[in-house]
């Protein structure tokens, strides 16, 4: 992320570019309420995937019980916006 605390909005377009590019996704299937793994046909070896260019993205390590409950892209997103924010 360029911006110290980035906005939810900011993250989402950041979340939305790095599963367009890495999972050749439609960018307009990439909402705020889509599912990761029912709507967007994320499997767990993808999920993996993401924690680690999410780590990429906000300098630290993606703890499971962080993402325990994540399930939808808004999940990611508020998720990304609590990592960034406890920096």
């Amino acid at each position: 992320m360029t911006t110290v605390n980035p906005t939810r909005d900011e993250i989402l377009t950041q979340l939305r570019n790095i599963l367009a590019q890495s999972f050749d996704l439609a960018p307009e299937r990439i909402t705020l309420e889509a599912h990761l793994f029912t709507d967007l046909d994320l499997d767990s070896i993808d999920a993996v995937e993401l924690a680690i260019q999410l780590q990429e993205i906000t300098g630290r390590r993606v703890k499971a019980e962080e993402f325990k409950h994540v399930r939808t892209v808004a999940d990611v997103v508020e998720a990304v916006h609590q990592m960034l924010q406890a920096r």
